[in-house]
């Protein structure tokens, strides 16, 4: 089991989060630390890695808390709600994303991640 850190520097804030046994996982957890602009889609943040991956194990069926790898933008992608396209209260990507991990959440962390705006940097780096 792999874990990582996931690190919004001028927020102070930081999530954990664990990896799951995929191809994809792997790879970004080989490429860390990285360093990146978030971008914001209703309840999603997701952010470019410099990897080119096709999805391994496609869905469209998210839960709260998710990690995702979307490849049509290389983008780590975080689910902590509803997105523009969800039919539900549960998130749901735009596109096929292959789920990567889980962060560790509550109603804590989900206000502060809707307070990350746009091009806030983040930080992915080994747990030590």
């Amino acid at each position: 089991m792999k874990r990582i850190k996931i690190k919004f520097p001028l927020q102070n804030f930081e999530l954990t989060c664990t990896l799951n046994d995929t191809k994809i996982a792997n790879k970004i957890f080989e490429i860390l630390p990285q360093e990146a602009k978030v971008k914001t889609w209703g309840e999603e943040i997701y952010f470019e890695l410099p990897l080119k991956l096709e999805n391994e194990k496609p869905t469209l069926d998210v839960d709260i808390g998710d990690v995702g790898w979307w490849p049509e933008g290389s983008c780590f992608c975080i689910f902590f709600g509803r997105t523009p396209v969800s039919d539900s209260d549960k998130p749901k990507p735009y596109s096929e994303i292959t789920i990567i991990g889980k962060i560790d959440i509550d109603n804590d962390v989900i206000k502060k991640l809707k307070a990350i705006k746009i091009n806030t940097k983040v930080v992915l780096e080994h747990i030590k």
